[in-house]
């Protein structure tokens, strides 16, 4: 689950704030490594608050540091972390990330939802 709540906050965040076109864009991401590390449970189903946070943008990719909450606390139940490397949706080549979502990973300096 924690993976799924992972991979669901970075996609959202990019589609809301990035610009990024799961469906028809010309550049995807691709999960390439991934980590999570966990220290209390969380009951499933159950309300969970993600945190993220974008580290290290590069021109094709971007690290994400990611906790998982119970809500209303502090101390995260998990923490994780996503590299991401964009690519064309064809070649699957790396390509530099388009402007307006590279703005939009510059600004994720920790967001919590």
């Amino acid at each position: 689950m924690h993976y799924a709540w992972f991979d669901t906050m970075v996609n959202t965040y990019l589609v809301e704030q990035g610009g990024l076109d799961l469906a028809d864009g010309a550049v995807i991401g691709l999960v390439v490594e991934s980590g999570c590390r966990y220290a209390k449970p969380l009951a499933f189903p159950g309300d969970v608050e993600i945190g993220l946070k974008a580290c290290r943008p590069g021109t094709s990719s971007v690290r994400y540091e990611l906790g998982a909450f119970a809500p209303g606390t502090a101390d995260a139940a998990a923490d994780g972390f996503f590299v991401q490397v964009f690519v064309d949706r064809e070649t699957r080549r790396p390509v530099a990330g388009p402007p307006v979502l590279r703005r939009a990973l510059d600004r994720v300096g920790w967001d919590r939802r």
